[in-house]
């Protein structure tokens, strides 16, 4: 029988407040995929119009998955959230972009029919799974030189970033991380972010329950002096600090999509529907660039242009990664399209969940921009890839 591709729409996000990784942080000792749980059962629970039978997959990345993360957590997630067990679910690498990857391959899987309604998301805990964990490089990497060596350390491969464009100084960098910071207490401030915050409760042994309810990375405040007293530890006299970087993280984060013919027949509104999506490889030693030539790829099929796009939600996992791809599309610094309620630097980048901050994040926005009808989510990923989702504003309210 003849099939036909069907629009898919994002109708929420979720996420937990994103911890410190560590010994202190909030999730010290939490576990991973209790933080799934939680975002997954604030989803259903926000969504009360959607029968939990309805849902067709759960797809939940994690870059590291062993342990708490480990145990295909997709379906072991959504059997601890109380779905159905006839309630299907897997798990998903794609390192940092592992989010974005669930969110793209289960929406291929609606377009093509084979889903309604699907559940998709990522988490990282790493402070119980640093990054890396267990990773049995095989020698070839180096022996046969099929990569720089550096391509194995990512603030090693930002450090490189900042070589191949030299104009990109440390100075540039750290104004860009100043910003950031000041994006995201003046979200916090006119309540922004708040909305999309999942209350998690933790436990510690020494302090007994608490609730994390805001995220703990950010640093309202921070200064050009500041970040200059910063140490550079990927290279001596070098560019890359904690200041101008994303910190190690702990998070969950999850998003409910779904056919938007279904949306409608459930009673489900949509934010944003996903238009097309693209990833592409580059270097592994500059994997900071990945988000240029992908990007490049979807703008390129879509008959569009950087100027088409009102909205830009780009993963900060180092400042000279932003601003390489910015200065690549002869966007300004501190164009206002760009992470209006700033990004990664401050909130933190629990590597497999922040694709989906991002997509949550560019929901937000639109709701509020009915006058953008185009918005990218995109980001660089470890071993030398990008990608970038194309969405586009179902609120619009312009003429073509």
């Amino acid at each position: 029988m003849p099939r036909t591709a069907r629009d898919v729409v994002f109708v929420d996000g979720v996420r937990t407040p994103f911890g410190k990784a560590g010994p202190k942080g909030l999730y010290a000792e939490t576990r991973a995929d209790d933080m799934v749980v939680r975002a997954l059962r604030e989803l259903m629970r926000r969504n009360p119009s959607l029968p939990p039978e309805r849902v067709d997959e759960v797809a939940v990345a994690a870059t590291t998955q062993t342990g708490d993360q480990g145990l295909t957590i997709g379906r072991s997630a959504a059997v601890l959230a109380g779905l159905p067990k006839t309630v299907p679910g897997y798990a998903i690498d794609r390192m940092c972009a592992g989010g974005m990857t669930a969110v793209t391959t289960t929406a291929a899987g609606i377009s093509f029919g084979s889903y309604d309604v699907v559940l998709a998301g990522g988490v990282e805990h790493m402070g119980r799974h640093p990054m890396g964990e267990g990773v049995d490089p095989n020698p070839r990497f180096l022996a046969d030189r099929l990569v720089d060596p550096s391509a194995l350390v990512m603030g090693t491969t930002a450090e490189n970033l900042h070589d191949r464009f030299p104009q990109i100084t440390k100075e540039r960098a750290d104004a860009y991380a100043v910003r950031s910071q000041e994006k995201v207490a003046a979200a916090y401030q006119a309540g922004k972010i708040q909305p999309d915050l999942v209350p998690t409760a933790i436990r510690s042994a020494e302090k007994g329950w608490g609730l994390a309810t805001e995220d703990e990375p950010p640093r309202p405040g921070t200064s050009m002096e500041d970040l200059a007293k910063l140490k550079t530890p990927f290279r001596v006299h070098g560019n890359v600090t904690a200041g101008n970087a994303a910190g190690l993280n702990d998070g969950a984060t999850a998003c409910l999509l779904a056919a938007e013919d279904v949306a409608r027949e459930l009673g489900l509104t949509p934010r944003m529907r996903l238009v097309d999506f693209a990833f592409a490889g580059v270097e592994p030693e500059v994997m900071g660039v990945g988000p240029v030539p992908a990007t490049e790829k979807l703008l390129a099929r879509n008959a569009l242009t950087m100027d088409d796009i009102g909205l830009i939600e780009i993963n900060e996992a180092f400042a000279v990664q932003v601003l390489a791809f910015l200065e690549h599309f002869k966007i300004a610094d501190d164009d206002p399209r760009v992470n209006p309620w700033g990004g990664a630097i401050a909130f933190g980048h629990p590597l497999a969940s922040s694709g989906v901050r991002l997509m949550t994040q560019l929901s937000r926005l639109f709701e509020e921009r009915t006058d953008v009808r185009y918005g990218l989510t995109t980001m660089c990923v470890g071993m030398g890839m990008g990608g970038t989702v194309l969405w586009e504003n179902v609120n619009w309210e312009g003429d073509k």
